[in-house]
């Protein structure tokens, strides 16, 4: 292939690679946005990212293309810039990783538990509203994701939060703070009755659940039929 020819297809497969680097980044931001973990790390986020969604299958390609476009090349800056593009779209997934996983901590969890929902009927309406003041009566930790479990039995709320923190010792410390005697605390869960009324708290992976409900009801719905083999902490928090 003569030189010239071969610089032009270097030079468009150049700019193939480069268009393809960006797309792959913004499609990496979408599906951390989506389906991240907020409690990771960037570079957390960015390794599972490669291995679990299409971003990994995006930079096989752009490597391809730029590899090709590296053996066409014959000029050094086409050269450079052939191994430029694959390690500035992993420089740039790595930088959009924690702005996607921002959004989707804005947009999928809020700073307190939930549990008045528009539209409920009577009698959930009411165990809503007295579980609701349950937990605005503690001091909480962690993210809330926006649904959960709601019923008369109780209302149940799961959060994310970063690894290394001791959930439970927060919650030994805030209960009493706030009034609530501590009933249980077996170093799995805690529960706690004030008035007639009962909280519980359980770490899970990535974060943990909390409820709250009538004292005489048991924490997060166990032992109603309906509810069994129920987890009471999710594989995805």
């Amino acid at each position: 292939m003569p030189a010239t020819s071969r610089t032009v297809s270097a030079a468009v497969l150049l700019v193939i690679g480069a268009g393809l680097a960006l797309l792959a980044v913004l499609v990496h931001y979408g599906f951390m946005a989506m389906y991240g973990d907020v409690t990771g790390s960037a570079f957390e986020g960015l390794t599972w990212g490669l291995a679990a969604g299409p971003s990994g299958l995006a930079l096989g390609v752009v490597l391809v293309v730029a590899l090709i476009g590296l053996m066409l090349s014959t000029k050094l800056w086409m050269r450079l810039t052939a191994v430029a593009i694959p390690v500035l779209m992993l420089l740039g997934m790595f930088a959009v990783t924690p702005l996607a996983l921002g959004q989707k901590m804005a947009n999928q969890f809020v700073s307190a538990p939930q549990c008045v929902t528009q539209g409920t009927g009577e009698p959930m309406a009411t165990a809503d509203r007295e579980a609701q003041e349950v937990f605005d009566s503690i001091e909480h930790i962690g993210q809330f994701k926006g649904g959960g479990m709601s019923g008369v039995a109780g209302c149940t709320r799961w959060f994310v939060l970063p690894g290394g923190v001791d959930v439970l010792q927060h919650y030994r410390t805030a209960l009493p703070a706030a009034g609530w005697d501590v009933v249980e605390d077996d170093g799995r869960h805690l529960r706690a009755h004030l008035d007639g009324r009962a909280f519980d708290v359980m770490p899970c992976p990535g974060g943990g659940v909390i409820w709250a409900g009538s004292e005489d009801q048991r924490s997060y719905g166990q032992g109603r039929p309906e509810l069994a083999g129920t987890e009471i902490c999710p594989h995805d928090l």
